[in-house]
């Protein structure tokens, strides 16, 4: 594993912070520069790293959820997709590769003069020898840094330590499936057997992360839910103190079946995240001008790639995002099923999540 124990202990203990300014790795990028000009820059800079935001008010929470962010992510993504003159394209690049960090070396293309745009960055392809996928029968289907792992408590499970959300607010209702079984209990409508458990992880992608995203397993997927949501910040901080965050973001639901039972991956979208995109599915529209609050677009798998669905195998690439977002995964598994990570560590595609 990549992250060592003091790496994790200490995520966690930056994510028990309240809301703070992103700090963007200025301060171990400032110490890159020479002396002189190292001293006078971080002074300037100092406090604004270090300031710190009051708990939110249910006012400042109101506020915020109100905000105008599905049409600021739009032209964000049209942004993104402005082709750059390729005299700017290395300096405008170069700004993002060092604010946010990221690990260029990994890139199956290196040189920032063959991106057009900020989007073809963001969307970059790894080098097939950049990631090794495990042997274990579940691994991350993405880059990112995980914000819970655990065990669900009935159709409760966790958003980030002491905040939880309801299953049928995350998944919406199974009229999908057999219509005779909505009266039933929803972990019985999604057909988990009382011998086993469900299980949740929960992936946050940061703006420098590789943004596509990997099956987690060898699974069947049935079904595809589209939630045209609003776009809020997916960040650790704000869904310490955004209640029901990931119920109430654009999101695509992939529902299906593995090994043991019930499986779904759910793609959340997040502010200047211009497009979720699941590979090979050409109806999938996100983040559109026009939406209404809790509904919601059904597709079904079943009728284009029969009744087993799309298989897809463990490692296979299955879609992306621009800029950050989250991923969820929700799964029925057997009750001696452990996770070999904790919450705060970083994690990379093809990574064990868990043994049993």
């Amino acid at each position: 594993m990549r992250g060592t124990a003091n790496q994790c202990g200490s995520s966690v203990q930056r994510s028990r912070r309240w809301l703070a300014v992103p700090r963007l790795s200025l301060k171990r990028r400032l110490g890159q520069l020479p002396p002189s000009l190292r001293i006078r820059s971080w002074q300037l800079l100092k406090p604004l790293v270090q300031a710190r935001l009051p708990p939110p008010s249910r006012v400042s929470k109101a506020v915020y959820s109100r905000a105008p962010t599905r049409l600021l992510s739009r032209l964000w993504g049209l942004l993104n997709e402005v082709n750059l003159p390729r005299w700017l394209r290395r300096p405008l690049l170069s700004l993002y590769v060092w604010a946010f960090s990221v690990n260029m070396s990994e890139a199956e293309e290196e040189d920032l003069n063959r991106y057009q745009n900020l989007g073809e960055l963001f969307r970059r392809t790894l080098k097939p020898t950049a990631r090794t996928i495990a042997s274990h029968c579940v691994v991350s289907p993405c880059d990112g840094r995980v914000l819970h792992s655990g065990r669900g408590r009935g159709s409760q499970i966790e958003q980030v330590k002491g905040l939880t959300y309801s299953l049928d607010s995350f998944l919406g209702p199974q009229d999908w499936r057999e219509p005779s079984n909505l009266s039933l209990p929803f972990l019985q409508q999604l057909g988990v057997r009382s011998s086993s458990r469900l299980y949740h992880h929960v992936i946050y992608l940061a703006p420098g992360d590789y943004h596509r995203f990997h099956s987690p397993t060898d699974w069947n997927v049935h079904h595809r839910r589209h939630f045209p949501g609003s776009l809020l910040s997916v960040s650790p901080h704000i869904a310490r103190w955004m209640p029901s965050l990931f119920c109430q973001n654009e999101r695509v639901v992939l529902s299906g079946q593995w090994q043991f039972g019930f499986f779904s991956l759910t793609a959340v979208g997040a502010t200047n995240v211009g497009s979720i995109r699941i590979y090979g599915d050409k109806d999938l529209h996100t983040n559109c001008s026009r939406h209404v609050k809790g509904k919601y677009h059904d597709y079904t798998y079943t009728e284009q790639h029969g009744p087993e669905g799309l298989s897809l195998v463990k490692g296979q690439p299955l879609g992306e995002f621009n800029f950050g977002s989250t991923i969820v995964l929700i799964f029925e598994g057997p009750r001696h099923f452990k996770f070999q990570i904790k919450a705060g560590c970083r994690i990379h595609v093809g990574e064990a999540l868990g043994t049993f």
